[in-house]
């Protein structure tokens, strides 16, 4: 990690500091970063947990701003509830002015099923963490919502520019997802969903699929997933959902991120457009 890494999570720092203070909470537990450091937390004393998270403010006006928040009308889905939200701004050197949102929510004690989003090392959990898992995105996927920003024509576009005409885009059935379900946002033993930024509307199985592709480095994981999502993911909607999935991925490739994943992608892909 370089100095301006460094700077920049002691300004993170700072500002939980800062909003632990707003929320006359103390924190009890080490800082944890979210993925390229854009968000900061910690448990509380309180036992809650407190969350901090920043962006340039011309970004922070679309629904992932405030997706935390409007979670909580989701009923019937494992996942924390924000209890109490505080936006401020702040004008810095290098990016300008930006926005920060702290939020109180409550505490999942419960770890990660992988430091990644991508799992690199095979699940060994019980039929009902399964169970539940499934019950939860088909809870999900019938919680009616406006928002979810995709629409047909996205879906097509991104399908052609990264696999060409081989697969009818046409999405046929619609239906909410988590948008951002990867092995760092799903917990065990106990199943909880975390990081709920971008939920919203996405073809059915899109979440499934998320799963899927990023099981792919562990086949034993993978098999379960596909066990546990069969009519899902092999349904044309599922395949479609799975390689909309794979060119979200392949795009991060192209910034450095997932190189581990790269080639398993490109041989999924050319599975299902073979098929």
């Amino acid at each position: 990690m370089n100095s301006a890494d460094n700077a920049h999570r002691e300004w993170m720092r700072q500002r939980l500091d800062q909003a632990a203070r707003h929320f006359s909470v103390a924190l009890a537990g080490d800082h944890i970063f979210g993925w390229r450091d854009r968000t900061i937390g910690s448990r509380t004393h309180n036992g809650s947990w407190l969350r901090v998270s920043w962006s340039q403010t011309k970004w922070t006006h679309g629904e992932w701003w405030a997706g935390n928040e409007e979670a909580v009308n989701i009923t019937g889905v494992p996942k924390p509830v924000v209890l109490a939200v505080h936006d401020w701004k702040e004008t810095d050197n290098e990016w300008g002015e930006c926005r920060l949102r702290a939020e109180v929510m409550t505490l999942v004690a419960d770890m990660p099923c992988s430091a990644t989003p991508e799992l690199r090392t095979e699940l060994d959990l019980p039929d009902q963490w399964w169970t539940d898992l499934r019950n939860a995105l088909d809870t999900l996927a019938g919680h009616r919502t406006e928002r979810g920003e995709l629409t047909q024509e996205d879906v097509t576009n991104r399908l052609l520019a990264y696999f060409g005409s081989g697969i009818d885009p046409t999405v046929t059935k619609w239906t909410t997802a988590h948008n951002d379900l990867n092995w760092g946002n799903i917990t065990a033993p106990n199943l909880f969903l975390l990081d709920w930024e971008s939920w919203g509307t996405k073809i059915a199985g899109y979440d499934a699929a998320s799963l899927y592709i990023l099981s792919l480095l562990t086949p034993g994981t993978a098999k379960r997933v596909h066990e546990t999502f069969t009519d899902l993911l092999d349904s044309p909607d599922g395949k479609r959902a799975q390689l909309l999935v794979m060119s979200r991925y392949l795009k991060r490739v192209e910034i450095g991120d997932f190189h581990n994943l790269a080639d398993k992608l490109h041989k999924h892909a050319h599975r299902i457009l073979s098929a």
